[in-house]
C-alpha cells in the first residue's frame, strides 16, 4: 500500500464516520488554545510550529463534516439538502 492510497483510505474513512457531538467546538478550543500558546514559545521554530497546528485545527473546525462548510450550504438557498 502506497501512502496516496493511505491517505485517502483514511479521508474516506473519516467522511464517513457518524459526527460526534461538538466534536467541532472541541477542535475549534484547541485551536485557540494553541493559538494563545504561540506567544509563549520563545523561539521561532516552535512558534511557527504551534502556529501551524493551530491553524490546521481551526481549519479542521470550520472545514470538517458537519463544521462551519456545512452550515454555510444549508443556508444557502437552493443548496442541496444533506
Amino acid at each position: 500500500m502506497n501512502l496516496d492510497s493511505l491517505v485517502k483510505t483514511v479521508k474516506d474513512a473519516d467522511a464517513n464516520r457518524p459526527d460526534l457531538p461538538g466534536e467541532h467546538l472541541i477542535v475549534l478550543g484547541v485551536g485557540l488554545l494553541l493559538m494563545m500558546a504561540t506567544g509563549r514559545s520563545r523561539s521561532l521554530i516552535g512558534k511557527a510550529l504551534i502556529g501551524a497546528a493551530a491553524g490546521a485545527f481551526i481549519g479542521r473546525a470550520a472545514s470538517g463534516t458537519g463544521g462551519v462548510a456545512r452550515l454555510a450550504a444549508l443556508l444557502r438557498p437552493g443548496a442541496p439538502r444533506g
